[in-house]
């Protein structure tokens, strides 16, 4: 059995994309990259997005590399001045 703060409800099998984002601790955006990479997954029920509370289990327990993430914590936004 894991933990009391596990994010694995008994009673939720699957939650939204801003739900999954609240509980990953990162932005709806951020959720649905890493749906579109295929990094998380989800199913469509409807024209509902939802994403597997285990699914979320497993995602934080994989080492993750993300080289684009990386480089994308470094970009700088220019100001421009006319």
């Amino acid at each position: 059995m894991r933990a009391m703060n596990s994010i694995v409800s008994q009673d939720v099998v699957a939650v939204g994309m801003i739900e999954a984002a609240r509980r990953l601790g990162v932005s709806p955006r951020t959720v649905a990259t890493l749906v579109a990479r295929k990094e998380l997954p989800s199913r469509r029920i409807g024209r509902r997005r939802v994403i597997p509370v285990r699914a979320l289990e497993e995602f934080l327990d994989r080492d993750h590399v993300t080289s684009r993430g990386a480089k994308a914590l470094t970009i700088r936004r220019r100001s421009y001045e006319g």
